[in-house]
């Protein structure tokens, strides 16, 4: 059975990363982009890792510019950006597409484990699914991520458990996360 430990990914100076150096971590592995209204979310995800970290967890952050074209800079710019504004410490890799012929197959992998369910209620998110189904036209059916900032919760066996989209509360992120460091 494939988990997320089968894939590798390039770390932000292009070396090869086995994600299987991560096996027996319970993982949050998100598509963040540096000049998105998602931002923000930047400073519960560092809250949590720095509180959790010691409990072996891992946020992975993939950068990734397919969103109308809001994380534009080069991974150094990006790195910068986040340590300097948010502080960020967890594990930032290669600028990756996460949509399209050119997906990186960890976020196919990922998808298809945990398809798309929705954006939830309210005005704020019917917004974002219209403008996010309109970007993502290009992508038809391999349109695997709708917007920045999804995640997706690994166990420590790289399955994967959950998938979070950007609107959902960071609250009921961290306490899905800290459910699963329990079990």
């Amino acid at each position: 059975m494939k988990t997320v430990y089968d894939f590798t990914v390039k770390d932000r100076k292009g070396n090869d990363v086995s994600l299987n150096e991560y096996k027996g971590k319970v993982l949050l592995i998100v598509n963040t982009a540096t000049g998105c209204g998602f931002t923000p979310h930047y400073d519960p995800l560092e809250e949590m890792y720095r509180d959790l970290r010691d409990k072996e967890f891992e946020i992975l952050d993939f950068p990734c510019n397919q969103f109308a074209n809001q994380a534009p800079g080069d991974e150094e710019e990006i790195h910068s950006f986040c340590t300097m504004k948010f502080g960020t410490e967890f594990p930032q890799f290669a600028k990756i597409n996460v949509n399209g012929d050119d997906a990186h197959p960890l976020f196919e992998y990922l998808a298809s484990e945990k398809p798309f369910e929705g954006f939830g209620k309210g005005l704020k998110n019917a917004a974002l699914k219209k403008f996010a189904d309109k970007n993502n036209k290009e992508f038809g059916d391999k349109a695997y991520i709708k917007w920045n900032f999804t995640k997706f919760l690994t166990d420590r066996n790289g399955k994967v458990m959950a998938r979070f989209e950007p609107t959902a509360d960071m609250d009921e992120v961290r306490k899905a996360v800290e459910e699963m460091l329990g079990q």
